[in-house]
């Protein structure tokens, strides 16, 4: 029987944020931001590169809305890189204790912030073995969160390499962290990237 891992850092769950501000006074706007969100029970490091935090899907939902709203109340035009992971607390090799299979959680519910974003999101189902009596299949599940993502109505486009979302900050970051959950049911080791774009001009 597989057992499952209830622990999110011993399964790895966790993100990489990383945040560009087209200001001069970009380190204010980055420090503040990271300053004044509550970590929660998260796990927070920060480097010259990006910003590591490791802790549930609930909590990492919660505070990507957090510190994506504070960078886009400045009214700075802004761009955030998301990277999530969950089930290989590893760098190299991606062994779980008691060999675990995929993590089944419910999708976090994100909350509103009345901030426009627009956002290019990519998933990857990192699964090439039977686990949980599941066989894999990439396109299967990434179908699955795009079709979420048409029905919450952030689906804009299909483009190269990526999804194109659309709509307010807070439902953007929750259609990715909810299709990347789905697959963690199915997968162990899945991974999502994300671009938000924040106050571009070109935003109309």
């Amino acid at each position: 029987m597989t057992k499952i891992i209830d622990d999110p850092m011993r399964f790895g769950v966790g993100a990489r944020v990383t945040v560009a501000v087209m200001t001069d006074r970009y380190v204010d706007v980055i420090t503040n931001a990271l300053q004044t969100t509550d970590p929660g029970d998260l796990v927070v490091q920060t480097g010259d590169v990006s910003t590591y935090l490791g802790g549930s899907e609930t909590e990492l939902l919660r505070y990507l809305t957090d510190l994506a709203a504070a960078i886009a109340a400045t009214g700075e035009h802004a761009s955030i890189t998301v990277q999530l992971s969950r089930g290989c607390p590893g760098e190299v090799v991606c062994e779980l204790p008691g060999g675990a299979g995929p993590r089944p959680v419910d999708v976090p519910e994100g909350r509103e912030t009345g901030r426009f974003a627009a956002a290019e999101w990519a998933l990857y189902p990192l699964a090439d073995d039977v686990r949980a009596g599941i066989e894999p299949d990439h396109m299967r599940d990434i179908y699955a969160a795009i079709e979420l993502a048409k029905e919450n109505g952030t689906f804009r486009a299909s483009e190269h390499f990526v999804t194109r979302l659309e709509g307010d900050l807070g439902t953007v970051l929750a259609t990715v962290v909810a299709g990347w959950v789905m697959v963690g049911r199915r997968v162990q080791h899945v991974t999502s990237h994300l671009t938000v774009s924040l106050n571009s001009p070109s935003h109309g």
